[in-house]
């Protein structure tokens, strides 16, 4: 997400199989029909499931004939399988996320140039234009949507209770407290999947490092044994005991839960995550706050807010006819329409456009604020594992951070052990 046995959909509302199955089924056989196109889809869950469908559908209307036949996946599954799907028998179209993300796949020459539709692309910020391209200078994603990572909370039960959204992080730390008294888990907490906490991370670093740092000690250029990075998991050991317990054996789905049933005041979660567990009449009932300040110097200039997207698989067997590469630009042409971002959110509202095209006028107030906080923002991240190498995030990041949570307590042990498998990886190419 996770962030994920792989489990697969052959087509939208289809059963699970493994990964051998869907290795085997993705494409449309060697050439294809020049009609259809297959589409790899890591969303797995109910809502964007449907919000998909619903777009998919409203392409073929006006295709002239074209066809999508999507292959969905457990989303957490997806992402820890990327590297070995797009090395096998991928899917004509996958979904994917820009930054270092997509990046990485494209000098691995795993992903086909996409320039040509970019020079037609409208209602897209440089910025986008940035994230979705390669160190080449060429295009390699068609994005979709962002959504921020805040500080979630019910605001029925803020209003009940006379709590206020904390700007620091010792207001934080009193709201936590208070939250105890009150008999709440103060945070839900949450990090079966390998990469919710992830969110937590990142936060504290831009805000006791700033985000300059943060995007050094991404890229590899900065040792984890730094005093900065010590001081990251120092702060975040001070946050712990406000946490969930078990959050190890705990999903995303589980934390908003808690949220929602009011067992828990906050949650450092994406957008969508909450929205996707409440029901629709409680909807209205979900707020957030930036997640607070550490060092003044940095304030709350930084914001997570990860960009998702589509990109083209160069080992696809069908786009090596010309027909079928055609096809796939087209459905990549159509996605990059405000129209087609304004299918999607219709069922989806747990997600902001990133096109300049699309209607906003039908935005909940959630979303209204969720724009408001990233365009305020000097600095947007994408999220640990997007912003760093795959290899890194998902062999390295994700046990370091669980067994962090396990046993915070050796944080020397910690970041020797990062810093020494940092080392291996980054020096591989």
């Amino acid at each position: 997400m996770s962030r994920r046995s792989l489990l697969l959909g052959a087509a939208v509302g289809a059963g699970a199989v493994a990964l051998p199955a869907l290795l085997a089924a993705c494409g449309s056989g060697p050439g294809g029909d020049g009609k259809t196109i297959t589409l790899g889809s890591n969303s797995s869950d109910p809502i964007p499931k449907k919000a998909f469908a619903d777009a998919f559908a409203a392409y073929e209307a006006q295709s002239g004939g074209r066809k999508v036949k999507v292959n969905t996946v457990d989303h957490n599954t997806f992402q820890e399988n990327i590297n070995r799907y797009l090395q096998g028998k991928p899917d004509d179209v996958f979904m994917w996320f820009a930054g270092n993300r997509m990046q990485f796949f494209a000098e691995k020459g795993l992903l086909h140039d996409i320039s040509d539709n970019w020079e037609g692309y409208k209602g897209f910020s440089a910025a986008l234009k940035a994230q979705s391209t390669g160190a080449d200078g060429k295009q390699y994603l068609t994005p979709y949507y962002y959504y921020p990572w805040a500080v979630f909370h019910r605001r029925s039960l803020f209003a009940d209770r006379g709590y206020q959204a904390p700007k620091t992080l010792d207001e934080y730390v009193a709201l936590a407290k208070q939250m105890k008294k009150d008999k709440l888990d103060p945070i839900a907490f949450c990090d079966k999947d390998g990469w919710p906490a992830m969110g937590t991370f990142d936060y504290i670093d831009m805000r006791t490092n700033g985000y300059d740092f943060h995007k050094s000690l991404m890229a590899g250029e900065v040792a984890w044994t730094d005093k900065r990075v010590r001081e990251v998991f120092d702060t975040w050991r001070r946050l712990l005991p406000y946490c969930q317990p078990g959050a190890n054996g705990r999903t995303w789905q589980e934390a908003a839960n808690g949220l929602q049933k009011k067992e828990a005041g906050m949650a450092v979660l994406g957008l969508p995550h909450p929205g996707a567990q409440f029901p629709k009449d409680e909807q209205g009932d979900i707020d957030f706050f930036p997640f607070p300040v550490i060092d003044p110097q940095h304030g709350q200039d930084a914001v997570e807010a990860p960009i998702d997207g589509f990109l083209l698989a160069k080992k696809s067997k069908n786009l090596k006819n010309k027909k079928n590469l055609e096809s796939a630009k087209d459905l990549l042409k159509w996605l990059a329409t405000g129209k087609a971002e304004d299918t999607y959110l219709k069922s989806d509202p747990n997600n902001i456009a990133v096109s300049d095209q699309a209607d906003i006028s039908a935005y909940s107030p959630l979303q209204k604020k969720a724009v408001e906080l990233v365009s305020g923002a000097k600095r947007i991240s994408q999220f640990l594992d997007r912003d760093t190498r795959p290899d890194f995030s998902s062999t390295v990041m994700i046990p370091a951070i669980q067994q962090f949570i396990s046993d915070p307590n050796d944080v020397d042990g910690l970041v020797n052990g990062i810093e020494r498998q940092k080392k291996t990886i980054f020096a591989a190419d």
